[in-house]
């Protein structure tokens, strides 16, 4: 055994053999100085053809290299390590600063098990190599686990007594099963694992026996249903009863002597999981998802505002999660006991608005039949959320800058000032600069709302996101339907990376909602997506003219109108606004029917 765990690039301390390929002498000695640190035995390459001679020598069970090599680049150099005889035997992390969707997914598609990204950050790198060293102490426990699983199904047709007592030997948990479900044997590993002991599971459905949620019991029983070369492995989470709970690998084989019988491979995984929690950890912030650069960035502006009570203002494309930061700066904050009332200015006319905002003394109009408490003096203590500033009438502004200024409201009807205590985040997908050059918003307003200001960029300038979206939106399809879907494919993966996203991370959502419902089986595929996002198929919304500024709102209303077949309620919907706003901007900025 010794010899073997040597051979497979394990030290005799636990440490390991790390091939590192970087052509930089200079990033070379900071990877080489990082994994020694960690305990390993580095063994460094500045080209790619000398690092695969090493490789093709020594089994390496992990491999640290860089994309942009001298001569064979890296990429190449990962499909030919996969190649060798021992090349599924490690684990494989790239090093890169190209985040485009092509350049990612030819680093999925070579074989990389994971990719860290340029300018190195000490932390995450920290993160993903111990991320890296389980996954290497897994597979190869899995490796020899499945070698001695091997050896011990040749022997089941001499002697049932002597497999069973091998396989209580074994370090991986097993558990048969016949062709009616019910449990005839359970390792005492399994038996571990599952919080209970064998003998109270003999006998029993494994259904009943195996402590998971009904959704982990049905995407077990659904990868036991297919066919050997289509099973995945399955990771669920088990609540025992006297014992913390624990997240299982579940692999399921058929069982050679028993037609219709499985068997179920049991593998430990909860450290690695709480290392992979780690890291995810590092890419959500409140209900925001991402680990992009941009992100990052967001996450820190955040952390930075919440702290202070100045006014905000939040701008970014529609879909891109704006009352989400909102949200995330009002918890992050002191006033995150207070409410947090969000209202979109867009949705509602001036008459209401200003009711809404402000409140109303009963008599102040025809309906108005009692007194009436604005959102303003509702959101005492904590946040208003002002959604679409940027629709609002002048009217409106000009008692919103007054409101701001005087940290005080009037209710209509009523001549009694009345003060409030609140935190005013806005939010605009318009470019108020313009709005003000144009006389359509009042400068001094601005200037009141955009004391500090965050910028949401669009999904299309942070795609190396889409796979942690696309994963959560599919959790929390599964969640919502009760239907068994454990992911997204590959194939599928690759077209959601490859479309624009006009409608960004809202358009995402309900691309994944669409395909959920759609799809038939465990995993979204090509197929189930949305229409537009298919090969081939043009973008859903309707994009300005190339020869138009991007921030041309008159030619985006225009494009939109024209895209639409003159459809003005289905252009509203493109550009993200109520059609009442629609109306106003075409009255304002001139644009007839003849231009629909």
């Amino acid at each position: 055994m010794v010899d073997m765990v040597c051979r497979e690039g394990i030290l005799g301390n636990g440490d390991m053999q790390v091939l590192l390929v970087e052509d930089s002498a200079t990033t070379r000695r900071v990877f080489e100085a990082m994994l020694q640190k960690r305990g390993h035995d580095v063994t460094s390459c500045a080209d790619a053809e000398s690092a695969l001679e090493r490789y093709a020598a020594t089994p390496y069970p992990l491999v640290v290299l860089d994309w942009l090599l001298p001569g064979m680049d890296g990429v190449e150099l990962c499909r030919h390590i996969r190649a060798c005889p021992h090349g599924d035997r490690s684990i494989v992390l790239m090093v890169t600063a190209r985040d485009r969707a092509e350049d990612l997914r030819a680093v999925l598609e070579a074989g990389a098990d994971d990719y860290v990204p340029k300018p190195i950050a000490v932390d995450a790198f920290d993160v993903r190599l111990a991320v890296a060293e389980r996954q290497v102490e897994h597979l190869q426990q899995r490796k020899r686990a499945e070698a001695d699983l091997a050896g011990v199904m040749a022997q089941m047709v001499r002697s049932r007594d002597d497999l069973l007592a091998i396989l209580n030997q074994l370090p991986v948990g097993t558990a048969m099963t016949e062709a009616d479900e019910r449990l005839s044997f359970v390792s005492r590993a399994a038996a571990a694992m599952l919080g209970q002991a064998a003998d109270t599971l003999m006998g029993r459905s494994w259904a009943e026996g195996f402590p998971l949620t009904a959704d982990d019991r049905a995407r077990v029983r659904a990868i036991a249903g297919r066919a050997p070369e289509a099973r995945a492995t399955v990771t669920v989470h088990v609540e025992r009863p006297t014992a913390p709970p624990c997240w299982i690998d579940v692999h399921v084989h058929d069982d050679p002597r028993t037609p219709g019988g499985h068997i179920y491979v049991l593998y430990d995984v909860s450290d690695l999981h709480a290392l992979r929690q780690l890291l995810e950890e590092k890419a959500h912030f409140a209900d925001l998802i991402g680990k992009s650069d941009v992100m990052l960035q967001v996450y820190q502006q955040i952390r930075q505002i919440a702290q202070v009570d100045s006014t905000v203002l939040i701008e970014g494309d529609t879909g891109t999660g704006k009352e989400l930061v909102a949200r995330a700066i009002h918890y992050a904050g002191p006033r995150k006991d207070g409410p947090f009332i969000a209202v979109n200015c867009a949705g509602l006319t001036d008459s209401l608005l200003a009711s809404q905002l402000f409140g109303h003394r009963r008599g102040a109009f025809t309906d108005a039949v009692s007194d009436h408490k604005g959102y303003f003096e509702a959101a005492g203590s904590g946040t208003l959320f002002l959604d679409e500033i940027g629709d609002v009438s002048p009217a409106v502004q000009t008692s919103l800058l007054r409101v701001l200024q005087e940290k005080e409201i009037v209710r209509l009807g009523d001549a009694t000032p009345r003060k409030v205590d609140v935190r005013v985040i806005a939010a605009t997908h318009h470019d108020l600069l313009q709005d003000v050059v144009a006389g359509r918003f009042r400068s001094d307003l601005l200037y009141r709302i955009r004391v500090a200001r965050i910028t949401m960029p669009p999904l299309r300038d942070r795609r190396s996101d889409i796979p942690a979206l696309a994963g959560s939106f599919v959790g929390q399809c599964r969640a919502a339907m009760g239907k068994p879907i454990d992911g997204v494919t590959e194939a599928a993966l690759r077209q959601l990376m490859a479309y624009p996203w006009p409608g960004n991370v809202r358009e995402l959502k309900s691309a994944i909602e669409y395909a959920a419902i759609r799809c038939m089986s465990t995993t979204i595929d090509v197929g189930d997506l949305p229409p537009e996002v298919q090969p081939g198929a043009s973008p859903g919304a309707p994009q300005a003219s190339p020869a138009a500024p991007a921030d041309d709102e008159r030619s985006r209303i225009v494009a939109a109108l024209a895209a639409t077949h003159g459809n003005r309620k289905e252009a509203a919907r493109h550009l993200g606004i109520s059609r009442a706003t629609l109306y106003r901007r075409l009255a304002e900025l001139g644009i007839g029917s003849g231009e629909a």
